[in-house]
């Protein structure tokens, strides 16, 4: 059993980690934080340095784990132009993949993926956004919550009931995805601010006014929908268990140098038990998030996932992200609410809550594990 990753992929961690060193600067970080500006020079730089390839998943993995070591907003930012792109890769038409997919993958285009609702988030069967037919035409009402790219996407890929279900135990019945233009007449989106953290991200409401969908904007089968979005989430959770674990490891770094920096000034504080405790506990954490993550994305990526492993990867790594940039900021004290420890503490905790909660996530090993 290898444990280890290809050369040519460390070969990408040490380019990524390189890149993200000298182009995630402090004033930018500070900026996008401080403003919640979007990095779009930085995610232009992501894609003509080839970070930005859906074609090589490995390669994607470890970059959004090193560039979220760096800085979790800016990090994760430069890396989801194409949010979302893995639903037209699997079931959209020849047709999709030319006109939108295409232009996403060559850095022209961003897209976006709207599912959840300000009454239906971690309950996607529970949407009420429309989708019906009228006089031989679709017809989009509702609005979306919360959703990554809002007012950058191009398009997007969004989920909405298309009939109703046979008995509430087959609410999941009856939903269907379609691709809706940014341009499209009744489509607004307005950005959300004040975030508890990400605050480079674009994140939006969407609202949907009577828009006209083309029946060849309808992605895959009418009605399976819901199938969609959960083989998206097979393939989303372990990207965010990446983007856990690499704040994580953010927060590990700072943690050390905070303590090389005491003792180089003479301070015992760096050779407390309380501060090798923290040290040893947060790095065994990160290294078993580590194992746990990449054992669902080698699943993932043979095209045998697993959900059992994909949530458990999803929920322990952002429950490490969540309980190590919190003690690595207490413990460093004032030093710790002064500093980007701040940031990351509060950009952490998003990981526990987007592409399924945590409860949500417990919920879903602990069904599968009851069926085996």
């Amino acid at each position: 059993m290898d444990f280890s990753l290809p050369k040519e992929i460390e070969d990408i961690r040490k380019k990524a980690r390189d890149f993200a060193v000298k182009e995630f600067t402090q004033e930018l970080t500070l900026t996008c934080d401080a403003t919640e500006t979007y990095p779009d020079d930085i995610r232009k730089k992501a894609y003509n340095a080839g970070f930005i390839d859906v074609g090589n998943p490995w390669g994607m993995l470890v970059s959004m784990e090193e560039f979220c070591r760096v800085d979790p907003g800016v990090g994760m930012s430069a890396l989801v132009p194409g949010f979302g792109s893995e639903v037209i890769m699997l079931y959209g038409s020849d047709y999709q993949k030319k006109k939108y997919l295409e232009p996403v993958l060559k850095g022209e285009k961003i897209s976006g993926f709207a599912v959840t609702e300000p009454i239906a988030g971690s309950d996607v069967a529970g949407i009420s956004t429309k989708l019906y037919k009228k006089d031989g035409k679709w017809i989009l009402n509702g609005g979306k919550m919360f959703i990554t790219n809002g007012t950058i996407a191009n398009h997007f890929y969004v989920l909405a009931r298309s009939a109703e279900p046979d008995s509430p135990e087959k609410r999941h019945h009856g939903l269907s995805m379609a691709i809706v233009e940014s341009e499209m007449k009744g489509f607004s989106s307005t950005k959300i601010t004040g975030k508890l953290g990400m605050r480079a991200t674009s994140t939006a409401e969407l609202k949907f006014d009577n828009i006209e969908i083309p029946q060849e904007n309808i992605i895959g089968e009418e009605g399976k929908g819901f199938y969609y979005v959960m083989s998206f989430f097979n393939i989303s959770r372990i990207y965010v268990a990446a983007q856990a674990l690499g704040t994580a490891e953010g927060a590990l770094d700072r943690l050390k140098a905070y303590l090389a920096a005491l003792k180089s000034r003479g301070s015992p504080m760096a050779d407390y038990e309380s501060a090798q405790f923290l040290l040893s506990e947060t790095a065994t954490e990160i290294e078993a998030a580590r194992m746990l993550m990449y054992m669902a994305a080698d699943k993932l990526f043979k095209f045998e996932p697993d959900p059992v492993i994909t949530s458990m990867a999803k929920y322990y790594s952002a429950s490490v992200a969540a309980k190590a940039t919190r003690s690595v900021m207490l413990f460093m004290g004032l030093d710790g609410i002064a500093t980007d420890m701040e940031r990351f503490y509060r950009d952490s905790k998003i990981t526990e809550i987007w592409e399924g909660t945590s409860e949500i996530e417990k919920l879903v090993i602990s069904r599968m594990l009851m069926k085996k």
